[in-house]
């Protein structure tokens, strides 16, 4: 959530820099502004009744300690309308507060002034690309054909069992997921990351800290009767441990790493860049969380971004960073780098991990704060990154080492399959 007090002194630069996100805040910030200044009014009135009412209590304590019981009688006749007058403002206050918060988190975050402009995706910035990609024999395959033929991945089983987007992983598939998890955990924990595993079940309040609610609620799994949804990624349990957390500078950087299964709806997804393990409705992902001081935030993204291409450059894969434009950051996002592979029997480039810099607009949401020596407190900074995601990772690793004797494992996994080819 964004500060009240940046929007009252930068409105007009805040207007302008959502817009690069395709959001017109003009007619919602005007709003907010009213109401900010209504509650600031409701807060002036209710000040000065309390301070009436102890004032008042003041000199009928005085009166009474001094005999003049009358005359302390009389004016305590004075508070119960005032304390009536006090429940009204009070009650105007609340009211105002409500409605301030409700149009308050409908406000994206502001993009990073480094973030570049551009309405979609065909406008991000390439940071740099590199790898060589590999060129395959004639009869190679896509991942969605592989994984049927070598029995490593059923995309019908899956659909069967529950439906589109489930696939079931089978032998040395199980094993090809379950070693890029300990792989990616264990790189992980060498980097100064500890390990949490979170619940995969989250309440609203949860929801509505990192985010996702009310934007993205129509992208979650929800259980109504009981106000829980799936998450639709460890970010959102592990960042919620320290909603309403206190900390000291000393106490930072948290830096936490993640394995969950992940659970997205992805409504209105169909096409030819959604087939097999594209985009799924479950899959397993290992994230990384960070939570800085704020002059810190920004080295600490580009180190999670170095820390992902490097995995990357260990599974031997091609990369390429893109810096997200405006218009395809997310709600909550100021800054984000997406992290991509080439897959080359697809002929194209899958995203596998964002890195994203919330700055503080999900500490405002979840009260998560610094209190440094002399009482002061402010927003912490909180980051997070995809470090990886499976699905896209298993179909490059598939597609790019496909050879006709079958496909190669990269070196750094072997350790962990325990076999080197699928054959």
């Amino acid at each position: 959530m964004l500060s009240i007090q940046v929007i009252r002194e930068n409105q007009l630069e805040v207007i302008r820099r959502l817009s690069m996100k395709n959001f017109d805040a003009a007619e919602l910030i005007a709003s907010v502004l009213e109401l900010d200044e209504k509650r600031r009014e409701f807060q002036k009135q209710l000040d000065e009744l309390n301070s009436q009412s102890n004032q008042l209590a003041r000199e009928i304590g005085i009166l009474f300690k001094s005999g003049k019981t009358d005359e302390g009688n009389r004016l305590k006749e004075q508070t119960g309308p005032l304390k009536t007058r006090s429940k009204e403002a009070e009650a105007s206050l609340d009211a105002a507060k409500r409605e301030l918060d409700e149009r308050m988190v409908l406000l994206p975050n502001i993009p990073h002034s480094s973030v570049p402009k551009g309405s979609s995706a065909e406008n991000n910035e390439t940071v740099y690309e590199e790898g060589t990609i590999p060129e395959l024999p004639d009869a190679a395959i896509p991942h969605w054909e592989l994984g049927p033929r070598f029995g490593i991945i059923d995309f019908a089983l899956g659909t069967k069992i529950t439906g589109a987007g489930f696939p079931v992983y089978l032998n040395l598939g199980a094993g090809l997921q379950r070693a890029l998890i300990n792989f990616f955990l264990d790189q992980a924990l060498k980097s100064g990351y500890t390990e949490i595993q979170p619940p995969y079940l989250i309440n609203s309040a949860s929801g509505f800290g990192t985010g996702q609610l009310p934007d993205k609620d129509g992208q979650m799994y929800s259980i109504p009767e009981d106000d829980l949804y799936l998450i639709p990624t460890s970010e959102v349990p592990v960042t919620n441990i320290y909603r309403d957390v206190i900390f000291k500078p000393s106490d930072l950087p948290v830096k936490h790493v993640a394995y969950s299964a992940c659970f997205r709806r992805e409504a209105g997804s169909y096409g030819k860049d959604v087939r097999g393990l594209n985009r799924l409705h479950q899959f397993d992902k290992v994230e990384i969380v960070q939570i800085t001081e704020p002059d810190l935030s920004y080295d600490a993204l580009e180190e999670m971004r170095e820390y992902v291409t490097g995995l990357i450059r260990m599974l031997e894969l091609p990369l390429r960073v893109l810096n997200l434009c405006g218009g395809d950051i997310s709600f909550a996002s100021a800054k984000t780098y997406d992290m991509e592979v080439y897959s080359a029997a697809q002929k194209r480039w899958l995203e596998v991990s964002s890195v994203s810099n919330f700055e503080s607009f999900q500490s405002q949401r979840m009260k998560l704060r610094i209190k440094d020596d002399s009482g002061k407190t402010r927003p912490a900074h909180t980051l997070n990154g995809s470090a990886l995601a499976l699905p896209r990772i298993v179909a490059a690793i598939l597609e790019n080492n496909q050879t006709d004797k079958g496909i190669r494992i990269p070196e750094v996994l072997v350790p962990y399959t325990g076999f080197s080819i699928i054959s």
